[in-house]
């Protein structure tokens, strides 16, 4: 049996990220949702790249939470070049749209199930079409938009209840980053669902909303420009302005030249 603790780690900024491969990602959360109830455990994964790291940074409670997760695999490239500059070989990126998509292939064949949590009611639907259409043996167990807004506590147990009565056997939670990573660390004791993950805009993708990137594109590292460019208002900060300076930190800390804990 594959275990979290097994994989291969790098430290950057005080964030720890597993480097663990896709077929090793997917294994995981077979063996997670088999093993179920002996103990009954909802595990959380994490799913980013450089923006999860610069906020950690800047927040160690959030860094706390990430760390905290059952397993974090870089969504993105930069931790990944950062490997690869450190010594570890054959490290690649594993999206969360890719994540999705290889968990689907596996739920086609087992018969698993899985529940939507995040954006808009138009995604979700198109999202849900898709999948039924692409994956009939996957069964989507629910899904739920969530008002723009902070939640009652008797919203919040309503839709904590929504979906442990669905029992699902996993909850995509798409967020966005900080939000979704926060709202599995403070719920995933109260789900019945034996896995959450944290997956930012893979809905968006997976329902056709947004454009998905060429694989070459990703390949070679420059997905954040294909985002940049078909969303540059939602994404100028974080590409422009905390881009360069998480550069910067990571090469101080590679120089040592300061430490991060």
């Amino acid at each position: 049996m594959i275990a979290s603790g097994s994989f291969q780690t790098i430290t950057i900024l005080g964030s720890r990220i597993h480097l663990a491969g896709m077929s090793q990602i997917t294994s995981l959360l077979d063996q997670w949702i088999a093993a179920y109830g002996n103990p009954p455990k909802c595990r959380q994964l994490v799913v980013t790249g450089f923006h999860g790291i610069w906020e950690g940074h800047k927040n160690p409670d959030f860094r706390a939470i990430l760390n905290s997760a059952d397993l974090w695999v870089p969504d993105g490239i930069a931790p990944v070049w950062v490997a690869r500059m450190k010594g570890f070989k054959d490290v690649e990126r594993t999206p969360g749209t890719e994540i999705m998509l290889a968990f689907f292939e596996l739920a086609n064949r087992k018969g698993y199930s899985s529940f939507f949590y995040g954006d808009t009611e138009e995604t979700l639907a198109a999202l849900k079409e898709n999948l039924e259409r692409r994956y009939p043996g996957h069964r989507v167990a629910g899904t739920y938009s969530p008002p723009f807004r902070p939640l009652t506590p008797e919203e919040d147990e309503q839709i904590v209840k929504m979906i442990n009565d669905a029992r699902p056997d996993v909850l995509w939670v798409g967020l966005g980053l900080p939000k979704q990573d926060r709202w599995v660390s403070e719920h995933k004791d109260r789900l019945n669902v034996p896995v959450a993950a944290g997956v930012g805009a893979a809905f968006l993708f997976l329902s056709g909303k947004v454009k998905r990137v060429p694989d070459w594109v990703g390949r070679n590292g420059l997905e954040w420009v294909w985002r940049f460019i078909q969303e540059p208002k939602k994404l100028w900060r974080r590409d422009l302005i905390d881009g360069p300076r998480f550069v910067w930190h990571v090469l101080m800390e590679m120089a040592g030249l300061r430490k991060y804990e």
